[in-house]
């Protein structure tokens, strides 16, 4: 990467650092905190709101990058408004808790707006699943987009596994991008990684803030268009960030399904996927968090790395990858009800 580059990534931790810590003392002064009730993993009232430190702090370098002329305005114009919104809307709910119909109406609205300016899914991806049409691109990007922006909600439920998720994906999606494809996408995955790093450092267990709707949110679906423009531009297939996060995709999506089924109502806050059944059992967040960051470095990154590298095998590795997963968040109790 260019000098410019890593000053932007250093921007992008220090600010989130310095912001988190703000945000903090901000939220315990307002009292804007989340307190525990029976559908909590956690045990003490704890500041939330930190992700305002995430989105301020990635926009920051952002516009460092475009100004220098490194990534092209249809990513930069995806990610300001298109997760302005998602973050917006979070801080809101956040602060004043939306109707649900609200959220989901700004979700869907973001989400197109992204597929208007940076388009959907490359026609090659779809036809290697036999979709074909000429709008089946742009819905397949906008049901991603909308389903990954709420799983990241979902799965921000005990200290420190969004964020470091987060840290996660976009370095090894930096990786796997760095050697082929644009080197400013390159450096605006290392700045969403780098601007989650800075806030892990106030929400590694034991957390001191939370990243509340605000973060979990914009990092879902910033992800998704960064992902998206990588695959656009040929270097790194779609199914590659499928792998890279695949236990918060299996993990949520297996909970929702098992309580759609039995009849729950599956859009209110619970305690039942893997990682929160889990954290109980083991009696702490951290052994949790801990054992999703070596599942994904030791089993998740290696079959990307294949991916990326053979990508016209990309979905068998996507299978490959996600199928023991499965099985382990069912032993997990992904989805089971609580006596």
């Amino acid at each position: 990467m260019t000098p410019n580059a890593v000053l932007a990534v250093m921007i992008a931790f220090a600010v989130a650092v310095i912001c988190t810590g703000l945000m903090r003392r901000y939220a315990l002064h307002r009292d804007i905190m989340d307190v525990p009730n029976l559908r909590s993993s956690h045990a003490v009232p704890t500041p939330r709101g930190g992700g305002v430190a995430i989105v301020t702090a990635f926009l920051c370098s952002l516009f460092l990058l475009s100004g220098l002329g490194l990534i092209d305005t249809t990513i930069f114009r995806a990610c300001l408004f298109g997760g302005g919104a998602m973050a917006l809307v979070g801080l809101i709910d956040d602060c004043w808790h939306l109707p649900a119909v609200v959220r989901l109406g700004v979700h869907l609205s973001a989400a197109a707006w992204v597929v208007i300016v940076l388009g959907g899914v490359p026609q090659k991806t779809l036809a290697t699943w036999g979709l074909h049409g000429v709008w089946m691109g742009g819905f397949v990007a906008w049901l991603v987009l909308v389903w990954v922006s709420n799983l990241f909600n979902f799965m921000d439920g005990i200290d420190g596994i969004a964020g470091s998720e987060a840290v996660f994906v976009g370095v090894a999606g930096a990786l796997l991008n760095w050697s082929r494809g644009p080197p400013g996408l390159t450096a605006a995955m290392l700045c969403l990684a780098a601007a989650s790093l800075g806030f892990l450092h106030w929400n590694w267990p034991p957390a001191r803030i939370f990243m509340g709707d605000v973060g979990s949110g914009f990092l879902g679906f910033t992800l998704v268009v960064l992902g998206l423009a990588a695959n656009q531009r040929g270097t790194i297939p779609f199914e590659v960030w499928g792998i890279l996060g695949g236990f918060f995709l299996v993990d949520a999506t297996i909970t929702l399904l098992r309580r759609m089924v039995r009849g729950d109502r599956w859009f209110e806050a619970h305690r039942m996927h893997a990682y929160q059944w889990l954290a109980r059992r083991w009696k702490a967040h951290l052994p949790v968090t801990l054992s999703v960051s070596a599942l994904n470095v030791g089993w998740l990154l290696p079959w990307a790395w294949l991916a990326a590298r053979m990508p016209a095998y990309s979905r068998y590795f996507l299978a490959a990858a996600l199928a023991p997963l499965v099985v382990l968040v069912v032993l997990a109790g992904a989805g089971r009800k609580e006596s």
